[in-house]
């Protein structure tokens, strides 16, 4: 299908004003994108008016609809639908049909994935998946932060174990001895600094440490 010659260069389309969905578009928002947010609750949208760049009362699961808002028009599209499945669905066909390059959608569960996924979805999300693993490595206090890719590499933000301390990072022998990268050190009360081998680990010291996910597992757990 041919589409049209306006374009949205940056612009969002985030379908469904839920949890996640409002999230993602106030997010965009202030990282200066223009959106365009669609639900079909006429409280939501009224919830949000004042706070996105364009929010509309629409069926986004029919693709008229769709075309006649535009939304052909733009290259991102995030649908954050994720209670009701079939809408979901009917939506993701709807924006594959009217030929959206990137299309972003939120899955409850892997059967739902894999719908989305052949129906059109470029990019499948599981948010309260994500969210759960994310808690699980940080509810020990073993790690600060934790963030895993998809082809099993995570960075985290660790305390700095002891055996590294009043040591260069050469000396303590970090990434020969456990497998993993020091990539930044912050130190309480001063500016982010990038590692080197040079630098020199201090009491209280937070390590960002990327690696496999395996490993960097490991060398948290001894901090």
């Amino acid at each position: 299908m041919a589409k049209s010659s306006t374009s949205h260069g940056d612009g969002v389309v985030v379908i469904g004003l839920g949890r996640f969905g409002g999230a993602v578009a106030q997010s965009l928002v202030s990282l200066g994108h223009d959106v365009l947010a669609i639900d079909e609750s006429a409280e939501l949208v009224q919830s949000w008016a004042s706070q996105l760049t364009h929010v509309v009362e629409a069926d986004a699961s029919n693709a008229d609809v769709l075309r006649r808002l535009g939304v052909q028009d733009f290259q991102h599209v995030v649908v954050g639908i994720g209670t009701d499945i079939e809408a979901s669905v009917l939506t993701v066909l709807a924006l594959a049909e009217l030929g959206v390059p990137d299309i972003w959608a939120k899955a409850v569960n892997t059967n739902h994935g894999r719908i989305l996924e052949r129906t059109g979805a470029n990019h499948v999300v599981y948010p309260e998946a994500a969210m759960g693993e994310r808690v699980a490595h940080l509810v020990t206090g073993k790690m600060i932060d934790f963030i895993e890719f998809d082809d099993g590499f995570a960075i985290v933000k660790t305390r700095a174990p002891r055996e590294a301390v009043g040591k260069t990072l050469a000396e303590s022998g970090v990434r020969t001895k456990y497998g993993v990268t020091v990539v930044g050190v912050k130190r309480p009360r001063t500016d982010f600094t990038y590692a080197t081998p040079e630098t020199v680990v201090e009491l209280g010291d937070l390590l960002i440490v990327s690696g496999p996910t395996k490993l960097v597992e490991k060398f948290a757990a001894i901090a």
